[in-house]
């Protein structure tokens, strides 16, 4: 058991914990906003994200985001919220034109704060084995900015990353309070909770009960526990926070809001699987190792240490601000249960368990040296793998050509050209000469040094890259949604056929007709400019006199090489990449579209479809 004395010597002073949340701040600032807003949305769901939010701006209607002129029940509203304050900033299309930085914003910042209550975490409860607290909570809070998956999360338009912050502030709180039950107040990690509820769902309380009672079971202070978090009070404090918008939610849409966004999203994705996201059984165990690259050695040994003391009943013996360990531990254990138990599995959910990774990479290098054999071994197969990385990626002129993708043909050649992969290469060469340095050499600070070179690949690589795939992948059709504001006639209907784009709705600002390659798909557009009602749009005005006679079509060119769309009579208006736009006479569709419908292809798309836009 640690001395008092020697305790209190461990804790930083107010100032040092001043300069390490302000360094914490500086960079995370740098690593998640750097570059933010200078690409746009990439398809598919940020765009969906992103016209809802900028919709709520528009109608003021802050109950029911709406995207193409449909209800969108996918996910509850606060991240639609924080989307839209930037929406409604002045001047915001003068500096921010893409619409991007706005709809990232919530996912940035969210991994910002997370970093900070890291790190502040670590400062004000040091572990017994740290010597150098600010240092130990500069490298957690890099630890889990850094993540592979955190990296692209941060700057994606969609409610993961902000689900993410906070869910991993709640459960740090949480962790706080049972620690320090004397300084920490009980009701801000349930106030977080409520708003990790309106983020994404009921699914943040399950994930918080389950770390709650897998950390009761390795500790075996259940009693303690709940004395300390005042479970009922905070569950009732969470469902006055996120509640309310549930309940008028319902009675304002109804059944649909039921069908959807509680049997579709949230049950439906439990037990079966949607939208072909079968994976199997042990996904989320090369996907833990991914995410935490390089690494991923040191979770794996602090994780099986902690366990290892938690099954020889070690860990009841911890002092409850001793514990942090055995928490980040109960932390990752519960989202791999759960989302190993369902039946949908997707990579963004294991985006609430970095932090908790970082907490165990952090604490595993934060002796001055390598305390035991196994850390030695661990930090030599970490200096290892980052030189195996390295060399995969200079490398990269023998495999990057089976880098395919019918939407950006010319990427592997534009990334060779760029040399931005060689550029990833030297900073990761880097990182690995410095972590097999640090083995002979006494510093403190092993993992922090090695996080060095990792920022300067953000910076210098991971952001051209993006901007990289923008151009090849994404430019096209913010160049299709601007000839088309400037092209289409009044009223005349717009279609996309094939590849699905939902950018294009929120760059065209209207409502796009989504179909896909199938021969239904022609007879479905057909019948629905005949009938279709949207918010804001017809399909027909009621006056034959006033029914537009042409739309204009977006196809791109595997979708237009089929028999039944090459042969039609249009006018090509332009091309932009892979993308053609037409403009099509609606008799002829209509023609077309009888002559299918006679070989037995009739229309389906009034078929409910929880996620239809």
């Amino acid at each position: 058991m640690l001395d008092l004395a020697a305790r209190r010597r461990s804790i930083p002073t107010l100032r040092q914990r001043r300069r390490a949340l302000l360094l914490t701040l500086v960079l995370g600032l740098i690593i998640c906003f750097w570059g933010l807003g200078q690409t746009g949305l990439v398809d598919e769901t940020p765009p969906l994200f992103a016209a809802s939010a900028r919709g709520m701006v528009r109608t003021r209607d802050w109950l029911t985001p709406r995207v193409n002129g449909l209800p969108r029940f996918d996910k509850p509203p606060f991240v639609y919220w924080l989307m839209g304050v930037g929406y409604a900033l002045p001047a915001r299309e003068l500096w921010d034109p893409l619409g991007s930085w706005a709809a990232r914003f919530p996912s940035a910042i969210a991994t910002v704060i997370t970093m900070l209550v890291l790190a502040d975490t670590v400062m004000v409860l040091p572990q017994p084995q740290d010597k150098n607290p600010p240092q130990t909570a500069l490298s957690i809070a890099l630890a889990f900015a850094l993540s592979p998956l955190v990296l692209l999360w941060n700057r994606v338009a969609v409610s993961d990353a902000l689900l993410c912050g906070t869910l991993s502030i709640s459960l740090l709180f949480q962790w706080r309070r049972f620690a320090m039950p004397e300084h920490q107040p009980w009701w801000p990690a349930w106030f977080m909770l409520g708003l990790a509820v309106l983020t994404k769902g009921p699914v943040a309380i399950a994930l918080m009960l389950l770390t709650l009672v897998l950390f009761a079971i390795l500790t075996r202070r259940s009693r303690s526990l709940l004395d300390r978090l005042h479970l009922v009070p905070g569950l009732l404090l969470t469902a006055a926070v996120s509640l309310p918008w549930y309940v008028v939610e319902l009675v304002v849409e109804g059944e649909p809001f039921w069908n959807s966004f509680f049997g579709y999203h949230n049950l439906q994705r439990l037990t079966s699987v949607v939208n072909n996201h079968l994976q199997p059984w042990w996904f989320f165990l090369p996907l833990m190792l991914l995410a935490a690259l390089p690494f991923s050695l040191l979770l794996l040994l602090e994780l099986s240490i902690c366990l290892r003391r938690c099954l020889q009943r070690q860990a009841t013996l911890e002092e409850p601000p001793y514990t942090l360990a055995t928490f980040a531990s109960s932390w990752l254990l519960a989202i791999f249960l759960l989302f190993t138990a369902a039946a949908t599995k997707l990579p963004s959910y294991w985006l609430p368990a970095t932090p908790a990774a970082a907490i165990l990479i952090g604490l595993a290098t934060c002796m001055p040296t390598p305390s035991t054999e196994l850390h030695r071994w661990a930090w030599k197969g970490t200096a290892g793998l980052t030189l195996l990385l390295a060399a995969i990626l200079f490398a990269s002129p023998t495999w990057i050509s089976l880098v395919r993708d019918s939407e950006m043909p010319t990427l592997p050649v534009e990334l060779v050209a760029s040399r931005l992969i060689m550029r990833a290469a030297v900073c990761i060469l880097i990182s690995g000469v410095l972590g097999l340095i640090l083995l002979w050499k006494k510093l403190s600070g092993h993992l922090l040094i090695m996080q060095i070179p990792l920022i300067m690949f953000q910076i210098t690589v991971l952001v051209p890259i993006i901007s990289l795939g923008d151009k090849v992948r994404q430019l096209p059709i913010r160049q299709v949604a601007e000839f088309v504001r400037c092209s289409r006639l009044p009223g005349e209907p717009l279609a996309m056929v094939g590849v699905i784009k939902p950018s294009l709705h929120f760059y065209a600002d209207q409502v796009v007709l989504y179909e896909g390659r199938s021969k239904r798909a022609l007879v479905n557009l057909s019948d629905r400019l005949r009938s279709e009602h949207r918010y804001g749009w017809l399909g027909h005005t009621g006056s034959e006199l006033s029914v537009p006679s042409t739309l204009l079509v977006v196809i791109d060119q595997s979708t237009l090489s089929r028999s039944y769309w090459q042969s039609m009579q249009r006018q090509q208006l332009g091309r932009f990449g892979i993308y053609e736009v037409w403009r099509l006479h609606r008799d002829e569709l209509e023609q077309r579209a009888t002559l299918l419908s006679l070989s037995g292809k009739r229309p389906n798309w009034r078929q409910p479809r929880p996620e239809r836009y």
